[in-house]
């Protein structure tokens, strides 16, 4: 596959000439090497951009055009679905089942998706004086820099480019370094499909000098940041220089709250689907289960059951269903917090281990941790792994101040047969999704942000395109 920087429409080396090694998280071995930007390269990839914008055919492109365009896009990633899933296990360690049937083709539904609004971002008149005619006009922002994160770095793709190309911007992307492959080829895609030169460029490095460069550089007009909550508060710092705009996805400690009315055999596959699925490297993943007392016991028993037998494996078996975490930085923090809760009192009933696979990888056991206190780390901190810490509440006041009393607000998940219980904990809860009776399901027509630390503003759904324009009033006098 190609591994350079893509630019313009060409495939080119770093200014620099130097490259890195992607390595397989579930082997430890290197995968292949990528082409490593630098701020000269991110310049060269603003200012093809900015010339795509400025002088190029895509913003003054009938609007049906760029939707056939796009359109075609999610066409190329559903015919090369397979490729792009094992690309994206090679280089995540995700399970092949979660990387070919639920990534690629919600990457493809975004383009679908969003290239139906191609023709829909419409302005207002607005009657003021019977002697003007006073309208608005909804255009695109310019060039945006989409940094995205390594756990979904082809699922990003379509939550960033394809919206803010639908609105008529032109994109500099840098995928993470862990996991440039998909985005790599995604470009090579959208060459295929027709996008002209500048439109779409993918620029791969680290975020301390590639993405540093995309948000200082002034010939971006806004970022979009999926990542940590301490790196998007710099990025805040940063874009206050060039008064960029600035979409923020950040990080979550979300609870997933089960009362003693629910349905619990469904409870059970929600809360293990909940942390489990993507190894736990979810922003939105329900790290905080809040059982209700009653049931805390066998609830807690039965769930333990299920994770001891959810065994890591290799990510390319159709069958696994968990694979290994995204490099070993990241599987040794994730240890860290068990033995962090463990020394503050909590209890580990399922996991808490490295499991390699055949000698080799970052793999780490279905881990639950239960006795845990509000207070502790474990429930307050971000730990990005297959690692649930299960508290026990006293009713819907409890649950309801337990789940909010967090520095995040991504989502939340409330089990319940009381539909008015649902509606009511659903409404007091400080989060920017809600789930109710299922969790972690997304489609492209939903919105999808955080409250309070999880940051601000929207990937997907309609709110998403009207982030990547801006409004202009026209006033006409006509008498």
């Amino acid at each position: 596959m190609q591994t350079d920087l893509y630019i313009g429409n060409e495939f080119a080396p770093a200014a620099s000439g130097r490259r890195f090694a992607v390595v397989n998280p579930a082997t430890e071995e290197p995968i292949t090497e990528v082409a490593k930007a630098g701020p000269e390269d991110v310049d060269r990839a603003v200012k093809a951009a900015r010339a795509a914008f400025e002088s190029g055919p895509w913003p003054k492109m009938r609007p049906a055009e760029r939707q056939k365009i796009l359109s075609r896009l999610g066409d190329l990633i559903l015919e090369h679905a397979d490729e792009l899933g094992r690309l994206e296990t090679l280089d995540n360690g995700k399970p092949i089942f979660e990387s070919r049937q639920i990534d690629a083709p919600m990457v493809a539904s975004c383009f679908h998706y969003f290239s139906g609004w191609a023709t829909k971002l419409t302005g207002d008149t607005v009657p003021v004086n019977p002697a003007w005619f006073t309208y608005t006009l909804r255009e695109p922002l310019g060039v945006i820099g989409a940094i995205i994160p390594w756990n979904f770095p082809m699922i990003m793709v379509g939550w960033k480019v394809a919206p803010a190309l639908a609105a008529g911007n032109c994109v500099v992307l840098k995928p993470a370094a862990e996991t440039p492959l998909t985005a790599v080829r995604i470009g090579q895609l959208a060459l295929e499909a027709g996008l002209p030169p500048g439109v779409f460029n993918v620029v791969p490095g680290p975020g301390s000098t590639v993405g540093a460069a995309m948000v200082r550089h002034p010939g971006i007009d806004k970022i979009t940041f999926t990542g940590s909550t301490e790196v998007g508060k710099g990025i805040m710092r940063e874009c206050a220089d060039t008064v960029k705009k600035v979409t923020l996805e950040l990080g979550g400690k979300s609870p997933n709250i089960v009362f003693a009315d629910a349905d619990l055999d469904a409870a059970l596959r929600g809360a293990a689907t909940g942390i489990f699925y993507g190894k736990g490297e979810v922003c939105a993943a329900g790290s905080r289960l809040l059982v209700e007392r009653p049931i805390h016991d066998e609830f807690v028993a039965k769930l333990a059951e299920r994770a001891r037998k959810l065994v890591p494996a290799d990510p390319l078996d159709p069958k696994t269903r968990l694979g290994a975490l995204v490099n070993e930085s990241q599987m040794k923090k994730v240890l860290g917090y068990v033995e962090s809760g463990t020394r503050e009192g909590a209890r580990v009933v399922a996991g808490g281990q490295r499991q390699p696979v055949n000698g080799k990888g970052w793999f780490v056991q279905a881990t639950v941790l239960d006795g845990v206190e509000n207070h502790m780390r474990v429930a307050q901190e971000e730990i990005f792994g297959p690692v649930l810490a299960v508290i026990a509440f006293d009713g819907a006041d409890d649950a309801v101040a337990k789940a909010n009393d967090i520095p995040y607000g991504l989502a939340a998940g409330v089990w319940t047969r009381d539909v008015r219980k649902a509606h009511a904990v659903s409404r007091r809860l400080q989060a920017g999704t809600v789930w109710v009776n299922m969790y972690n399901f997304y489609d492209p027509a939903m919105p999808f942000g955080g409250f309070k630390g999880s940051g601000f503003g929207r990937d997907l759904g309609a709110e998403s395109v009207r982030e990547y324009t801006q409004l202009k009033s026209v006033w006409m006098n006509v008498e």
